[in-house]
């Protein structure tokens, strides 16, 4: 099933675009440092955005079929790019931070249960394979809290 997304440019290097199934909308804007003035998500901050999204949605998923409570993770994605040859995103290191009250909950089998979850990630999967995506996944022990 294909899902549309509707975009109109609003000028000055901005568009809003709408979801069709639910009709959410959200703006984007060019990046300062692309001649834009970097009000909102940029196309690329989109695309940081969908990997981190979507590794935790996996992670989520996993962790319901299996009735593990990984509720409060937090997803840090930088999203670094270069101008040389052409101007892309270069790389999108994902740090995945599961709590400390989560984290102690779960045994090895778990853990990498999780971890595998989080390579199969179908926007990971999609991006050009020149872009480094590490995924490092950080247990968070009660000392470190």
């Amino acid at each position: 099933m294909a899902v549309e997304i509707q975009l109109a440019y609003e000028g000055q290097l901005r568009c809003r675009a709408e979801h069709g199934p639910s009709h959410a909308t959200l703006t984007t804007d060019a990046p300062v440092d692309n001649h834009g003035k970097g009000e909102s998500f940029s196309p690329t901050d989109l695309v940081a955005t969908a990997l981190g999204a979507c590794v935790m949605t996996i992670m989520g998923i996993v962790a319901e079929r299996h009735s593990l409570d990984i509720t409060g993770t937090q997803v840090r994605v930088s999203k670094e790019m270069v101008q040389q040859p052409v101007r892309r995103i270069a790389r999108l290191p994902v740090t995945v931070t599961i709590p400390a009250d989560k984290a102690a909950k779960l045994n090895e089998a778990d853990r990498a249960k999780l971890i595998n979850a989080s390579k199969h990630c179908p926007v990971h999967q999609s991006l050009n394979p020149e872009i480094d995506m590490p995924i490092d996944i950080v247990f968070a022990d009660a000392a470190s809290s």
